[in-house]
């Protein structure tokens, strides 16, 4: 029956690609925050101006998150052409001219959608899809998340079909052979958790999908359930068979109402086709999935927090052992992996061991997922090989720094590491990372420039840390409030010559002593920044922030060479700090000065700077500065 619906499902998704015209609207969190709907709105009302027919579908992100809102146009045949940024003006073009002129209105790259057997393979022409391999991430933006056929055309469920064919040691030994390692950030490999589990001699065993996507800056989780939902509930239908289990749990936060609101659609589609429940496809095998809002709180992506969570209790984490799988939720044994995990394991099925382990590292085999922010020309959502250089990363698919130089890279998330440009050659690997200092994590990647204050991130992400902290153990507890001291102490001009050594003491203390790895990881951004940037620390100590960022620690002047004396800058001054007349060029009062950066902001002749240090009290203009 599934053989057949597949067939059919083949047929309608082949059809989006010939006769009338077809429009795919990235609809995911990210195009819908950035005007996706309205887009929509003017492209149907400009089709029907013009008396053109057409369809349109929702689909999930590309991951071209630079490019937002997105759309991808076919007009009769496999090649696709993208737009994007579409506004109001684009979108009218785009009906105009590339649907009833048969032209172009300008596409940013052109996607081939390409079927090899039962392989769905998309083939980009867009310069930041050309370093990628995106395999999890196939399907996303290109078919309609909400649609079943669409899952099942593109070879959805062919891996538990397979899996359901085989025992379930034969499905771990599959799972051992790709060499797949948890995605969730420890590397633990996949198959080694699945085995544990299936040797505990309970009869109830439970699979949770963790979807807590809690890293500031993160959104890999929330796109590939946007996008593709159907992926992961197949890896979770094959992890469970695998494992034993015959009840499994998604907790996804709250924050994330789209990707909840897809989930239910494709657990409720699920059950309708006779792919979950009891007896799924005749196997004798059974399963229910339900779905646990999360309320948001970090601690809670911490395996037996988590537990404790579903359970209904406070979130807190639990020393180990007993490792969940041997007692885990509710008592049982229980398997807990991340979303990213789980798709890699629908895939694997669909595909087998060798499609996905030909890429990689020996050690760290496949390809994951980042997503990749701060001061790069093109952010978004990438997937990539593991053992890539975080070089091919920044700058073959991001395109470079946006502003300024390269000065380091943020990696894994607020308990990640920070490396400085001179290592950028370092590959994306569980090992490579952990022997420069920073951690995979889930996928945070955050590229920094020189106007980027080492000392004030650090501070940053501790106080992230330290304010979801759920206080249970003191070292994590007193440890991370007592470095987040330190640091607003040294960012705010009062630092002591003996606060790095101090700092580096009580972050070792941490580490060692913490009761979870979400308390044992905390200190990475300042063990870092210390070992690679100690100098900004000292800096900050001798009163110079060198990056200009720390209020305390720099000053605003206007360079009279520059400055026209346009008064946009005294205009817009809340602090009425900035003197001067038209025509003449202003100065800024630096006693009255808020350092908001107003007049930064406003100017259009770059004449407004920030200088590093605190205001001295001669030569405002020098240019020794």
């Amino acid at each position: 029956m599934i053989e057949k619906i597949a067939g059919d499902s083949l047929k309608e998704y082949m059809s989006l690609f010939r006769g009338e015209a077809t429009i795919l609207i990235g609809s995911a969190t990210c195009g819908r925050s950035a005007g996706a709907q309205k887009i929509e709105e003017i492209m149907r009302q400009r089709a029907a101006e013009l008396s053109v027919d057409c369809r349109i579908i929702h689909t999930g992100c590309m991951g071209l998150c630079y490019a937002e809102p997105m759309v991808v146009i076919f007009n009769g045949d496999s090649r696709g052409y993208i737009y994007g940024p579409v506004n109001r003006k684009l979108a009218k073009r785009i009906i105009q001219e590339h649907l009833v002129e048969a032209g172009e209105a300008g596409p940013i790259g052109s996607v081939d959608i390409a079927f090899n057997g039962d392989s769905f393979e998309p083939v980009y022409t867009l310069e930041f899809m050309e370093g990628q391999s995106r395999r999890i991430l196939r399907r996303c933006g290109l078919i309609d998340p909400e649609n079943l056929g669409h899952y099942l055309a593109t070879g959805g469920y062919r891996g538990l079909m397979r899996a359901l064919e085989m025992e379930p040691d034969e499905v771990i030994e599959e799972i051992k052979g790709s060499g797949l390692r948890g995605r969730g950030g420890a590397g633990f490999p996949t198959w080694l958790k699945w085995s544990l589990c299936r040797q505990e001699a309970s009869e109830v065993k439970y699979l949770i999908c963790n979807a807590d996507e809690g890293d500031p800056g993160a959104f890999m989780n929330r796109s590939l359930i946007e996008g593709d939902p159907h992926a992961l509930l197949e890896g979770i239908l094959i992890a469970s068979y695998a494992v034993g289990a015959r009840e499994a749990y998604i907790y996804c936060r709250a924050e994330y109402p789209l990707a909840l609101e897809r989930l239910r659609g494709a657990i409720s589609d699920l059950r309708n086709l006779g792919l979950l429940g009891k007896d799924i496809l005749g196997s004798g095998f059974d399963l229910d999935i339900k779905i646990k809002e999360g309320a948001g709180a970090f601690v809670c992506g911490e395996e037996t927090a988590l537990i404790s969570s579903i359970e209904g209790k406070r979130g807190m984490p639990r020393t180990r052992p007993p490792f969940p799988t041997t007692r885990g939720l509710w008592g049982k044994p229980t398997v807990i992996n991340n979303v990213e995990t789980l798709a890699a394991v629908s895939m694997i099925m669909q595909h087998g061991a060798d499609y996905f382990n030909s890429m990689g590292t020996p050690e760290s085999r496949g390809t994951k997922t980042f997503s990749l922010v701060g001061d790069v020309r093109r952010t978004g959502l990438i997937e990539v090989p593991l053992g890539t250089t975080l070089r091919e990363v920044i700058f073959d698919i991001g395109g470079g720094v946006v502003d300024g130089e390269l000065k380091a890279v943020q990696i894994g998330g607020p308990s990640g590491g920070c490396l400085p440009a001179e290592l950028i050659d370092t590959g994306i690997d569980y090992d490579s990372l952990t022997s420069a200092g920073a951690i995979m994590g889930s996928g945070g990647l955050v590229v920094l420039s020189d106007r980027t204050c080492m000392v004030e991130l650090a501070r940053y992400f501790l106080e992230f840390t330290q304010r979801e902290s759920c206080g249970k153990c003191v070292p994590c507890r007193v440890g991370t409030r007592q470095m987040l001291m330190i640091l607003n102490d040294i960012v705010e001009g009062s630092g002591r010559p003996e606060d790095p050594e101090i700092l580096r003491d009580v972050a070792e203390g941490v580490r060692a002593a913490s009761l979870c790895g979400l308390g044992q990881t905390s200190p990475n951004p300042v063990l870092t920044t210390l070992r690679y940037f100690e100098d900004e620390y000292r800096d900050h100590i001798n009163g110079r922030c060198t990056a200009a960022a720390c209020s305390e620690l720099m000053h605003y002047i206007i360079d009279p060479e520059k400055c026209d004396g346009c008064m946009a800058c005294i205009k817009t001054c809340p602090a009425e700090a900035i003197k001067g007349s038209r025509d003449e060029v202003h100065v800024i009062d630096q006693d009255e000065c808020l350092k908001c950066g107003s007049c930064l902001d406003i100017c259009k002749r770059d004449a407004v700077r920030r200088v590093p240090g605190a205001y001295p009290q001669e030569n405002l203009f020098s240019r020794d500065y």
